[in-house]
């Protein structure tokens, strides 16, 4: 049985998320080279939701109340500096996501939160129920934030429609 409480598996697993962090700002920072499309919009969400398949490990589970409180917490508070630094811009007929260095700063400000909570919530709880709670906050941003996406896109394909 692997042991969760292993000062190793605590410092790779923060290495393992900063590395991830990384690479999505990084991809992040690329896409906004490409147009968006209904299909860039949906899928991250999508294919964000096999994460609760970790819910079938009983190490991981969490109290339905703390998972609802992260998920708002991602909902109405992660999720906002997002939803406020993504404007889209039509270029030739494409839509695009404007280049904005305030994005970058958010979502490197973003980790730094979650690495400073993290810090300290597992000092209460295990590894694993840690690492659930950090889903559901990051499930309800990215849900909220690519609905948000996915209005302002509509705005931009309906003709007629004020942009």
């Amino acid at each position: 049985m692997v042991n969760f409480d292993s000062p190793i598996l605590q410092i790779g697993s923060t290495i393992v998320m900063l590395v991830m962090a990384l690479t999505v700002i990084f991809i992040r920072m690329k896409a906004s080279n490409r147009p968006v499309t209904v299909k860039k919009i949906i899928i991250p969400p999508v294919a964000m939701s096999t994460g609760f398949l970790m819910f079938v490990e009983p190490q991981v589970r969490i109290p339905i109340w703390w998972a609802g409180i992260a998920f708002l917490v991602g909902w109405f508070i992660f999720s906002y500096p997002l939803i406020r630094s993504t404007k889209f811009e039509k270029v030739d007929g494409q839509i695009f996501m404007q280049k904005s260095k305030s994005f970058v700063y958010i979502l490197l400000g973003l980790l730094a939160v979650r690495l400073l909570l993290h810090g300290y919530i597992e000092q209460h709880i295990s590894i694993p129920q840690t690492a659930a709670l950090f889903f559901m906050l990051a499930y309800g941003m990215i849900v909220h934030w690519r609905i948000s996406m996915y209005r302002q896109y509509q705005q931009f394909t309906t003709p007629g429609a004020a942009v």
